[in-house]
């Protein structure tokens, strides 16, 4: 991926340069600096202190999850639920290969391999139609990933994992505030994960968020976030000292990062509404490209409620893509590819040397591009990407005609 390209003068609407349109630019929507400083007045900067537990409380209130805990980040999250789900060397997860690789290495760290499953066309996300054929007496757990903030079909691979009495753990990274059939994705599996990077929807730099589906689950993850110990039982008075019992590792942020947190939780519907316009401003601007068969528009289903995480659009071939992404970079648009298929990577490769190949991760994961698209960001500037993007095929007119693309 290239660097930022480098102008003088501001626009004034989005704060990004003249010519100049980030990927992604952090913001304030309302009272993140004013917590933070409550949060130091408190005289409490270390993990679990009053804006810690009033995210929990928001998220298990409005997304009617049965417990949430606040991580320092969504890989901690993934770690902790692989701690849950007792791994051993050896067991299988399931998990599709077109994602980050905290995803995998959660599971790969407690000795685990690695089941890469295909991905769906039209959602990227897993294809829940096989994930059947993967399982085996070792797998231990099925791991969907939500791309885009788009659910996958969680009633087909909840049922499978029914059938084979499986954990499912929702990689929601992505997905915080989206549904699947009104439910809230990272609520429907028995754990799901939740990331606050600067990247996603709603941040706080760093940070992330288990979510416990499972009654019996609740007790150990306490244990397991505060290092290994029963320190919140203690708190409770429920035991005269606290001490080591069981693995675990340092889990929790610090009250700053919960204080910015808890501050855009206050705006999530602001932040939904904003971020839904500038897709659907996206949409209607390229819409003609697709009419064209030049471009492909993310597909949503009808029962899932997407959050607008992102815009991607999909090219006709690997070079196509790899053009208009410099075409872009040249006029100061900075827009990127995703998820190197983890199965091609030398760690995959390490880890699972039985993969066959997956026909449509591999194909996608060449033709996708990822465009602008940040709570700030302005119509004036999704008018100049999608000028650009047109311009480029512009100069392509004498190319051989094409199929639509797929």
């Amino acid at each position: 991926m290239t660097g930022p390209v480098r102008h003088q003068r501001r626009d004034s609407r989005d704060g990004s340069r003249d010519h100049f349109i980030p990927f992604n630019k952090p913001f304030i929507i309302g009272k993140e600096l004013e917590y933070i400083a409550q949060a130091v007045d408190n005289g409490h900067l270390a993990g679990d202190g009053a804006f810690t537990k009033q995210c929990q409380a928001w998220m298990e209130q409005r997304f009617g999850a049965l417990r949430v805990m606040l991580t320092h980040s969504c890989t901690a999250a993934l770690e902790m639920a692989a701690i849950l789900s007792e791994i051993e060397p050896g067991d299988e997860i399931i998990l599709p290969s077109f994602t980050f690789v905290s995803t995998a290495n959660a599971f790969v760290l407690r000795g685990a391999v690695p089941v890469w499953c295909d991905i769906r066309s039209d959602t990227l996300n897993i294809d829940e139609t096989k994930v059947d054929s993967l399982i085996t007496p070792r797998t231990k757990a099925i791991v969907p990933v939500h791309y885009a903030g788009v659910g996958c079909d969680m009633d087909a691979i909840m049922k499978t994992a029914r059938e084979h009495d499986l954990l499912v753990i929702e990689d929601a990274a992505q997905a915080v505030n989206a549904t699947y059939r009104d439910r809230y994705l990272g609520t429907i599996g028995h754990l799901g994960c939740y990331s606050f990077h600067e990247t996603k929807n709603m941040i706080s730099g760093e940070g992330g968020a288990l979510v416990i589906n499972d009654q019996r689950l609740i007790e150990r993850a306490e244990i397991i976030r505060e290092k290994g110990t029963n320190r919140s039982n203690y708190f409770r008075g429920m035991v005269d000292k606290y001490t080591w019992i069981d693995y675990g590792s340092s889990y929790l942020p610090s009250e700053l990062v919960a204080a910015f947190l808890y501050a855009q939780l206050e705006e999530a519907d602001k932040i939904n509404l904003k971020r839904l316009a500038s897709w659907k401003t996206y949409h209607e601007l390229l819409k003609p490209l697709e009419d064209q068969h030049r471009i492909r528009l993310p597909r949503v289903p009808a029962d899932c409620g997407h959050n607008a995480h992102m815009f991607y659009i999909i090219l006709e071939t690997p070079q196509v893509r790899d053009g208009l992404m410099d075409a872009l970079r040249k006029r100061g648009i900075l827009s990127v590819f995703h998820y190197i298929p983890l199965h091609t990577a030398p760690m995959g490769r390490k880890v699972q040397p039985a993969c066959t190949g997956l026909p449509v991760t591999d194909d996608m994961s060449q033709r996708l591009l990822r465009l602008p698209m940040y709570y700030e960001l302005s119509r004036e500037s999704q008018e100049t990407v999608a000028e650009a993007i047109g311009d480029f095929f512009n100069t392509r007119r004498s190319d051989p005609p094409h199929a639509a693309v797929q």
